[in-house]
């Protein structure tokens, strides 16, 4: 796959993320082992500039507004399924060391 594919892949993720606000980060990590936060912390890192600057670009405005417009309190059951599903990215991670994280653990980042 070539990098123009990529990247217009990439942007279709991030447009179908920002319209399904009502998807938790905390239910994507439960499932998936990532969110949306991760997703801008890879771009981030891969483009030399902040998590800050990266998840802006993710959620299409400050992180900090986004999570006061469209995130809700998690449950117990929400976190315990996001820890165990960061737990299985261990290998992972170990894998990507010599790029990023695959996630970041649950104390290192809110979902």
């Amino acid at each position: 796959m070539n990098e123009a594919a990529e990247a217009a892949v990439f942007r279709r993720l991030v447009a179908h993320l920002r319209h399904r606000t009502d998807v938790q980060n905390v239910d994507l990590m439960g499932v998936g082992g990532f969110c949306r936060n991760c997703l801008g912390d890879w771009l981030a890192e891969a483009a030399g500039i902040s998590k800050e600057q990266g998840r802006e670009l993710v959620y299409g405005m400050p992180y900090a507004e986004y999570k006061a417009a469209h995130q809700t309190a998690a449950t117990q059951e929400q976190l315990d399924r996001m820890a165990a599903s960061v737990a299985r990215n261990e290998r992972l991670d170990a894998a990507l060391a010599d790029s990023f994280p695959a996630s970041d653990p649950p104390s290192a980042s809110e979902p």
